[in-house]
Formats: C-alpha cells, structure tokens, sequence
C-alpha cells in the first residue's frame, strides 16, 4: 500500500502532474479545473490544430472562451500530440468519445486504441481514471486486463478507477467544480486513489463500491432522461390531436411540489449522452439474456420525433397551398442544445436531411455555428444566415429547431410568413404560429 499513500501524499501536496487525454468539451474544462487550483497539467489530443490553440491560449469551444484558455495555460496547463509524455503524469484521465458503429452498437474503439497508446509509457505509481460513458464492466473487461499484460498489478503498483462526465455545456448554474463526481475503483486502494484525485478539484466526490456501479450510474442518469423525454414527447403527440398546447400543461402540473419533474419535448433527442448511452446498456443486457422493452420503446418515440415535426411542417405548407418541394425553410438553430456549439447527434440536422430529400430549399441561421462543420455523415454547404426583417420574411416557413437566447424571437414573429415552433417558445398561439 505503500505507492497508494505515496502517490495521495504527491496529490496532496499538488506535486501531481495532471494527465488530461482529450481536450474536448468534457477534457478542457476538467484541465481547467485542475490548473486553477493549482496542479500542472498535461493535456493530449491526437488533433494537433486543439494542441496548438492551447499552447497558443485560444478556444475551440466557443461556450469557453479564448480568455479562459489563456488563464489556463497561465496557471500551467500545456497540450501535446506526443503520448509518449504520459510518463511524467502521475494521474491520466481519459475523456474520449464512446460513440455506435453503424449498426447501433457500443464503439470502443476510442477508448481502447487511447489505453493502447498509453500502454507503453505507464509507470507503477500512477492512477488511470476513464470517464468515458460506457456499458458496465469496461473498466474491468477491457483496461483492467491491458493494464496487467503489461506486468502491473492493478490495486498494488498501479490504481484504475471509472469516474463518468457530468458536464452540462451552456449551463450556467453548474460547473465542473460544482457537480458532485461519483467514483469507483477496481479495488479499495484503486478507489482511495480515486477519491483523493478528484476531491482536490469537485466539491463533493460520491464513491460506489465498484467501477461497474459507477458505469451503471451514469447510464441511469441519461437513460432517466431519454425515457422521460420519450414519454412528454409521446404526451406531445397526444395533445396535439387533441388540440391541447403540451407545454401549457407542463407548466401546470411543473407547480405541483412533489412527485413531478418537468421534462419538454422536442424536434428529436441530441447531443453525445442522452441519444446514445440507452445502446450501451441495452447492447450488454442482451448478454445477460435481457430484452431491454421499455428503454428501446422510449428510443422509438424519440427517433421517430424529427419526422413527425416534418409531417406538421408538410401540414403547415398545405394549408397555405403549398408543398415542401420547393419551398424555402430557414432552420433556427442547428447545434444539439440552446447556448452551444456542439453539433453532436443534432435532431436539426436531421430535419435538414429530411427536407431537403422531400425537395425544400434549406437555409440555416445560428449563433453559435457561423459554418456548417464537417460531420462524418451529414453536410451541407451552409453558413448562418443573418436575421433581419428582409431576411425572415423572404422565406416561406421558419423551423425553430433550438431556442438559442440570442434569437429576436419578437422579430421573428413579426415578419414570418410561417414559424413551426418544435421548442414552445411562444406561449400564445398567432396566425402564423404552428406547434410542433
């Protein structure tokens, strides 16, 4: 136990260099995080173009700005595309990608080929957290047995924890320091490791007994949403039928004090957690015998959310003698969530996909992403449009796909011609205005 006190005592003392692998939006906060109180800190990416804006005290995140970088290199933090420097951290926490494969399956491949890289330059002594959302027993299935290939013996000479993310980009109530971390090891001295490292940085460390319960934590936390976001989306259908306004009737039943929590509905489910973790769990379910129903029917409903909002928008056209072919839609908003840049697994791309098949003119206007990026499935050769009277009236329906602050919302409804509204931003109904 003897490399456990003296790696929690370097910890301590903030002799610890800090190993961040990943510098995207769960990495570089973190590796702020730790720079500010204190700690040097390392940071790897195989993107040379993050490593050099680091190095260089400029953002690529636009919800960080290029001031915050420049306090974190100035209190220590350096990047670098060289792995073969995981040698001089003490702690290596990697936050990679857990993206599916094509056929809807857990992708590991980010994870492993990172625990790859790193293998040849691990030393006794150091504590390797993964917090990657991922399916129960990774850590122990896939690191663990790399770690010991390599001759350590993971509890005694080396500590191997699971610490999952729970960064929440936009939100402003919250922030790395201030969301409760939970934290499990492979062993007790991996978890006392664990416990050490991050309670130098998270206001309160929350341990579990193994690293399989602190990946399970995570996948309940994001399934908990998924499904209930797939119940008020399948409410949403409801309502509309019935010619009910779903959000008035969040909002009502939001005032009871007890046993509710208000979800909303939405044009699809985005972002790199909620619309991908189900699969993670429902994937290894199936190896122990276990048909995951009601997870995989809450998957359905929000699957199905973008055509839906395609079908009100056709609605929409043809009740002013119009077809989508044809027409010219502008799409507010295109990044995953309000207030942010991350276009991971956004329903607005997806609506832009199904429209332009169906013949639509597509335009897009958003804040936030000035340029369409380059995405591994989907592209269009846009750039946001600038919101002006001109501008909105000139097309023949608005489709507010994410309810970024910044849009004029006022302005909008003053001079569209039609507004498909998929976020409740107006409460009252209008001419123009229809509920999606």
């Amino acid at each position: 136990m003897q490399k456990v006190k003296q790696l929690k005592d370097r910890i301590a003392t903030k002799k610890s260099l800090i190993g961040i692998i990943g510098l995207g939006y769960v990495g570089l906060p973190l590796a702020l995080r730790f720079a500010e109180v204190g700690y040097n800190v390392l940071g790897f990416d195989i993107d040379q173009a993050k490593v050099d804006a680091i190095n260089a005290g400029r953002s690529y995140i636009k919800h960080i700005g290029d001031a915050a970088i420049a306090q974190g290199k100035a209190n220590g933090i350096t990047a670098t595309a060289d792995f073969s420097r995981a040698s001089e951290a003490d702690a290596l926490i990697i936050c990679v990608p857990t993206p599916l494969n094509k056929y809807r399956e857990p992708d590991l491949s980010f994870v492993i080929n990172t625990t790859d890289a790193l293998l040849p330059y691990l030393r006794a002594g150091q504590i390797v957290s993964l917090e990657s959302t991922t399916y129960p027993g990774t850590t122990d299935e896939e690191l663990k047995p790399r770690l010991e290939s390599h001759g350590f013996n993971v509890g005694e000479d080396i500590f191997l924890v699971f610490s999952p993310e729970r960064e929440d980009p936009g939100n402003a109530d919250f922030c790395t320091r201030t969301i409760p971390k939970v934290v499990g090891g492979c062993t007790p001295a991996c978890l006392e490791a664990g416990i050490a490292l991050y309670s130098q940085v998270i206001d309160q460390v929350v341990p579990v007994s193994s690293t399989q319960a602190a990946e399970m934590t995570k996948l309940l936390e994001n399934i908990h949403r998924a499904v209930n976001i797939g119940l008020v989306n399948e409410m949403k259908i409801i309502a509309d039928r019935m010619g009910i306004d779903i959000h008035e009737v969040i909002k009502a039943a939001a005032t009871k004090p007890f046993g509710f929590v208000a979800y909303y509905p939405g044009p699809g489910l985005g972002g790199h957690c909620i619309p991908i973790d189900p699969f993670y769990l429902t994937w290894k379910a199936r190896e122990y015998g276990i048909h995951t129903r009601f997870i995989e029917l809450a998957g359905d409903v929000n699957s199905t959310m973008p055509e839906w909002v395609v079908d009100k928008i056709a609605d929409a056209l043809n009740r002013r003698e119009r077809s989508i072919k044809g027409s010219k839609i502008l799409v507010l908003g295109i990044a995953y969530k309000k207030n942010v840049d991350d276009m991971r697994e956004s329903p607005s791309v997806e609506l832009m996909k199904l429209l332009q098949a169906k013949g639509a003119a597509i335009a897009y206007s958003d804040p936030w992403v000035p340029v369409f990026p380059k995405m591994r499935e989907h592209y269009f050769e846009l750039s946001s449009i600038e919101l002006t009277p001109a501008s909105i009236a000139s097309y023949d329906l608005v489709l507010i796909a994410t309810h970024h602050d910044a849009f004029d919302y006022a302005l909008i409804k003053k001079h569209a011609q039609l507004i498909v509204d998929t976020r409740g931003v107006y409460l009252k109904t209008a001419e123009n205005i229809v509920k999606a």
